[in-house]
């Protein structure tokens, strides 16, 4: 009987050294949090460097400092340069209505000018200043195109992450003075200037607003 104890005590603490011997399994991590978080991509377009979520990505909350706008009834969170409608208990990335108007832009907006006209640019979303603040616009027609040859289109970034009203405030000061100085100016019919002039004006015109903008800590392309 005795002997039979003992083999049975030495079985049972080699059991428990072979048992110490295999290291633990860890948990699985839990991936809760990486279903809440949103798909970000990244977009360069125009020296433009900045990431934000993917359209249609859903989100359990918005992140603090949130405003809330309301437009034709319909409540839409803005924070940061993104914008939310309620999906149920939770929020889902979405492009903000044309026609909406905010009072400020994102610290990230990007100015190109088409055709004369200033366009603030945000992700996918285009802002034009108005006197009450920025009202919502469809991208214009040559946005998503490369600029053709003989455009006024300029592509400027704030380096020194100037204010969107700093923005609009050195971008109407350059344009005076490179119109001022060329005789030339993109708001007009042809430029204001004749036929056999125009594409020097216009040449001259770009390289003065460049000029001007880069004095003043942008880059512009």
């Amino acid at each position: 009987m005795k002997s039979v104890l003992r083999r049975l005590a030495a079985l049972a603490a080699l059991l428990m050294a072979a048992a110490s011997a295999v290291p633990a399994l860890a948990d699985p991590p839990d991936r809760r949090h990486e279903r809440d978080r949103p798909s970000t991509r990244h977009d360069d377009r125009a020296r433009d460097a900045y990431r934000y979520p993917y359209r249609g990505a859903v989100v359990p909350r918005i992140p603090p400092g949130h405003r809330v706008y309301t437009y034709r009834g319909h409540p839409y969170h803005y924070h940061d340069g993104i914008w939310y409608r309620p999906f149920g208990s939770r929020f889902m990335v979405v492009l903000p209505p044309v026609g909406l108007v905010v009072p400020i832009l994102p610290s990230g907006a990007v100015v190109l000018t088409i055709g004369g006209i200033p366009y603030y640019r945000y992700g996918d979303v285009y802002y034009v200043h108005e006197h009450d603040g920025y009202r919502v616009v469809d991208p214009p027609e040559s946005a998503t195109s490369a600029p053709a040859a003989g455009s006024d289109e300029l592509f400027v970034y704030p380096r020194n992450g100037q204010s969107g009203k700093t923005q609009a405030t050195d971008r109407f000061e350059c344009h005076e003075w490179a119109s001022g100085q060329t005789g030339y100016d993109p708001t007009l019919s042809g430029g204001g200037v004749g036929e056999d002039a125009r594409s020097a004006r216009r040449a001259d015109y770009l390289r003065a607003m460049t000029a001007c903008l880069e004095g003043r800590g942008y880059s512009v392309r």
